[in-house]
C-alpha cells in the first residue's frame, strides 16, 4: 500500500502543462522575431547550430525533474505488507463525567482537567489493551469506540470538554448502557472506568452495572472531588465571571456523591475509589486491572511504513544534470553528417 505523508504536495504537478505552453508561445515568438530578421534558413545558419529540438530535449528533462521534485516533496510511503499482530490485554471503555459540576477546584486544577490527566498517563501505561471513550453529562456519546490506536486517544482525549453535551445532569446509567454495548462479541476481560462526581445522579446506574456484570463487564468507579465539594465557576469568553448561584442567589457547592459510586461498583463487581489532591485514583483501579487475566488479541495492520522520497530526490538530481549538460546547439562532431543528404 503506498500513501503520500504530504499529497497536497502534489498540485503542483498541475503546472507541468503550464510550463510546456509558456515554453510553446516563446518558441513561437522566437519564430516569429527571426522571421522578421530575415529567411529563417539564413538566420538559423548565423545563430550557430542552435537546434529547436536540442530545446524541447532540455525542456522534457526539466518537466520530469520537476515531477520528481514535487512527489518526493509529497513523501510517499509504502506499508510492505499485512500481518496479523498478536498482543495480550483486556478491553476497557473510560465513561466520563462532563458536566458543569466537573470545573469544581475542589481537586486541582479542577475535577475535569485532573481526570484527562490522569487518563492520559493511564493510556501512556498501556500494552496491548483495547481503549475506548464515552462522554456523559445529562445524555451519553461515543467520543471513542474501542480501539489500540493510543495516539487516537490521546487525541480524542484533548478534545474533551464541558461544552461537548448542552444537556446538564448525570446520566451514569446511559453511560454504562452505551460502553456495555461498545464492546465486540468476544471472550476478552472487558472493564468500563466510570470517573465522574456522582452529583446530581439520574437514571438507575446500579442496575445498569448489574447488567453489564451478567455480560461479563467489570465496572469500577471514581470519585473526582472531595466530600466538602466546591463551588462551579462560571466562564464567559473564557474568563470567569463567579460561581453558579441558585434561584435564592446562593453559590452552589458540587459535592462527591461517595454512597451511589460505590453502590455502583459493587453491583458492576469492581471497586471504588476516592480521588484527591494527591492521587487521581487510575493508578488503584489499573492495578486491578492489571490483575485481571489478559486474552489474546489478534488484529490485522500493515507493517510501518517505509520512505521513498529520496529514490525520486535523487531522480530529479539526475534529470536536472542531464539538461545541465545537454547544449542547446549542434555537435560539432555531428553537424557535418547529415544522413538525409541524397546529393554527392
Amino acid at each position: 500500500m503506498i500513501r503520500f505523508a504530504y499529497p497536497y504536495m502534489l498540485y503542483a504537478l498541475a503546472l507541468i502543462p503550464v510550463f510546456w505552453v509558456l515554453h510553446f508561445l516563446l518558441m513561437q515568438r522566437k519564430r516569429r522575431i527571426m522571421s522578421r530578421i530575415g529567411d529563417p534558413e539564413v538566420v538559423s545558419r548565423l545563430m550557430g547550430g542552435v537546434s529547436d529540438a536540442r530545446k524541447r530535449i532540455k525542456f522534457l528533462f526539466f518537466s520530469l525533474a520537476w515531477a520528481s521534485l514535487v512527489v518526493g516533496a509529497a513523501d510517499p510511503q509504502v506499508g510492505s505488507r499485512m500481518e496479523n499482530v498478536k498482543r495480550k490485554g483486556i478491553d476497557m471503555v473510560i465513561a466520563l463525567d462532563v458536566s458543569n459540576s466537573m470545573l469544581a477546584e475542589d481537586i486541582k486544577p479542577n475535577r475535569l482537567e485532573r481526570s484527562r490527566q490522569a487518563i492520559s498517563r493511564l493510556i501512556g501505561k498501556l500494552e496491548g489493551d483495547r481503549l475506548g471513550m464515552v462522554v456523559f453529562a445529562g445524555k451519553a456519546y461515543m467520543q471513542m469506540p474501542v480501539t489500540t490506536d493510543y495516539a487516537a486517544a490521546r487525541l480524542m482525549l484533548s478534545t474533551v470538554n464541558t461544552d461537548l453535551i448542552p444537556v446538564q445532569g448525570t446520566a451514569i446509567g446511559d453511560a454504562i448502557e452505551l460502553a456495555s454495548g461498545s464492546f465486540d462479541d468476544n471472550d476478552h476481560q472487558k472493564a468500563i472506568i466510570v470517573i465522574t462526581d456522582g452529583e446530581n445522579h439520574q437514571g438507575d446506574a446500579v442496575d445498569a452495572a448489574k447488567k453489564a456484570a451478567e455480560k461479563g463487564i467489570i465496572v469500577y468507579t471514581i470519585g473526582m472531588g472531595l466530600p466538602d465539594g466546591g463551588p462551579i465557576p462560571v466562564f464567559q469568553g473564557g474568563r470567569q465571571t463567579g460561581f453558579k448561584k441558585d434561584k435564592q442567589g446562593n453559590t452552589i457547592v458540587t459535592r462527591l456523591n461517595d454512597e451511589m459510586l460505590s453502590e455502583i461498583a459493587a453491583a458492576g463487581n469492581g471497586i471504588y475509589v476516592r480521588a484527591n489532591n494527591s492521587r487521581a485514583g487510575l493508578d488503584g483501579v489499573f492495578k486491578e486491572i492489571n490483575a485481571l487475566e489478559k486474552s489474546e488479541i489478534e488484529s490485522r495492520v500493515f507493517s510501518d511504513y517505509e520512505h521513498r522520497f529520496q529514490y525520486f530526490l535523487a531522480l530529479a538530481v539526475l534529470f536536472l544534470l542531464t539538461e545541465l549538460l545537454i547544449s542547446s546547439r549542434k555537435s560539432r562532431l555531428f553537424s557535418s553528417i547529415n544522413l538525409f543528404n541524397t546529393q554527392k
